[in-house]
């Protein structure tokens, strides 16, 4: 409920503070006395677009506060606390407007964006007029409005958790199908480079130890030839040895017989002979040592340059080649597991889509009932609007490859003014008084049903007669029993009906140096002569003062 409207410094409003009761409550006055500039006003409070020459002349700003207050549960209250927001008992809504164009937001003293303050104002106030093209005008709150009236929430909210779970089934395909193509794409390469590897068998710090064996048969290889010199002279042919042995041989006779000078000659030759002994068996041993298979070499290279030319492939070393066969051992197997894990989602996907299917079904089946329903409530309405040959039609268009959160059905509220013309659209098909009358029995329907909790009416029946204003005063009253109600009107009848009556007029401030718009509340008797000026006109006579105490009473 709005409890109370502040405003200061705003063109004809210099200073203003108007508490508002529950119930319905009628604004009236002369023309141009400021009705508009109040609407304005709260329009801005509730995140309305700003407006510099919404200021007073001569101020650096102004501001409006709107002080609401709203049940424990109100959808409102969840968004303040979304946004770290007091949740105090009453909801302060203020916007201050600069004189440049800049505007402030703030709730509860909290400064917010003006689009939060929108989001705010939208679910407790809507302001409906004359030429309104919001609220229920706007196609885009049919479906809502249709769902509140047949009370489909637990329907509609299943849809949506269902239609959520699709998206999410959906995305898990997608990726994985991805993944699998990726995998595919480099089956064939994954593949031969398993097939490669896993035939070369690379061995961690292999290359290292096949490069030392090379050098070692590299550097006997060379060797070789030098071996075989040393043999050939050591033991060959020309051999030194026997040559020495016979010499020392023949020296050692001679020593026997007598000539004992060789003594010297012969053990320098035995200790020759006994070195070339020893440099034999070390020769020997050399040979073993150098002992290798020719085959070994040409072997041990052909491994080593197969490893390193794998390497180079694949831009790694030796070693790197392990982890290369690995990885692309895993991508044949997650192209395996992948393909599975693929069919395992896209069974969940079918599974979510036959739920949203479902739940759309049902969903669609309660808003064709609701259709109906509320066409016929509406229309039930029409005739005392002097709407009597008038149609509202629920358009209700079914889609069912269409899956989205809102389920497959497109709702539009559609009217039919007179029998033989088209049906259509709202906005486009009825005038301007027509559109207000048409809305007044939406509102009137819907009243206990997602309405907002305030309603505002700026003029909706202009242009119409008194069995007409009549009966939308007599539809107010009975929105205002469920709902809060603002009318500002023209209307006598309609202010007849109303449980608190205030009165707009313009009042001149310091010797006419400036008008100044002021509200003020009206008692019995000021309530009496305000509807039989509303009567009369410019001259309230003695008939129009008894026509409107006969009227207030008659209402009340």
């Amino acid at each position: 409920m709005l409890n109370a409207l502040s405003v200061r410094n705003i063109v004809l409003i210099d200073q203003l503070d108007l508490a508002l009761d529950a119930g319905m409550t009628v604004l009236t006055g002369e023309t141009g006395a400021g009705k508009s500039i109040l609407l304005d006003a709260l329009t801005l409070a509730l995140g309305g677009r700003g407006d510099a020459s919404l200021v007073r002349q001569g101020q650096e700003s102004g501001q409006v506060v709107a002080v609401l207050e709203l049940s424990a549960d109100h959808p409102a209250r969840a968004l303040l606390r979304e946004n770290a927001i007091p949740d105090d008992e009453d909801v302060i809504l203020r916007r201050v407007q600069f004189a440049d164009g800049r505007t402030r937001a703030f709730i509860n003293d909290q400064p917010v964006s003006a689009s939060l303050l929108q989001k705010v104002g939208s679910q407790v106030v809507e302001i409906h007029g004359q030429h309104d093209d919001r609220a229920l005008v706007d196609v885009a709150t049919h479906r809502a409005a249709l769902d509140a009236f047949g009370e489909l929430g637990g329907e509609a909210s299943a849809v949506r958790d269902c239609w959520a779970a699709l998206v999410e089934a959906q995305q898990a395909v997608e990726e994985q199908r991805a993944l699998v193509a990726e995998a595919l794409a480099a089956e064939d390469y994954a593949r031969h480079t398993v097939e490669e590897l896993s035939k070369l068998k690379p061995v961690s710090g292999e290359e290292a130890e096949l490069a030392e064996r090379r050098q070692q048969l590299q550097q006997a290889e060379k060797a070789a030839a030098d071996v075989v010199e040393i043999d050939e002279l050591l033991n060959g042919p020309n051999a030194p040895t026997p040559a020495l042995a016979s010499l020392m041989r023949r020296l050692m006779r001679k020593i026997d017989g007598g000539a004992e000078l060789f003594q010297p000659i012969v053990d320098a030759l035995d200790g020759s002979l006994a070195a070339l002994d020893r440099t034999t068996d070390a020769l020997d041993e050399l040979k073993r040592e150098m002992a290798f298979d020719p085959g070994e070499l040409e072997a041990v290279e052909e491994r080593l340059f197969a490893l390193r030319a794998a390497a180079r492939k694949h831009q790694t070393d030796c070693d790197g080649l392990i982890a290369i066969l690995a990885k692309y051992e895993g991508d044949l197997d997650t192209l395996q597991s992948g393909e599975s894990r693929l069919k395992a989602l896209e069974a969940e996907e079918a599974t979510a889509r036959a739920r949203y299917r479902e739940a759309a079904d049902i969903l669609s089946a309660g808003r064709k009932q609701a259709a109906k329903a509320l066409s016929a409530a509406v229309e039930a309405e029409l005739p005392d609007l002097k709407l009597g040959a008038a149609r509202f039609i629920v358009d209700h268009q079914v889609d069912a490859d269409r899956v989205s959160a809102t389920g497959y059905d497109q709702i539009a509220f559609h009217v039919q003014t007179n029998p033989g013309t088209a049906a259509g659209p709202l906005l486009k098909v009825a005038s301007g008084g027509e559109l207000s009358r048409f809305l007044l029995a939406l509102k009137v329907v819907l009243a206990d049903r997602g309405s907002a909790p305030v309603l505002i009416f700026d003029e909706i029946d202009t242009g119409v007669g008194g069995a007409v204003a009549d009966a939308i005063g007599r539809r107010l009253a009975r929105l205002a029993s469920n709902v809060q109600v603002l009318t500002v009107t023209h209307a006598p009848q309609v202010a007849a009906g109303a449980n608190r009556h205030l009165l707009i007029e313009k009042q001149m401030v310091e010797e006419g140096a400036f008008m100044r718009t002021h509200v003020r509340p009206l008692d019995k008797a000021a309530r009496q002569e305000e509807v039989a000026r509303m009567l009369a006109g410019a001259e309230i006579t003695k008939e129009a003062r008894a026509a409107a105490k006969k009227l207030l009473g008659a209402v009340g």
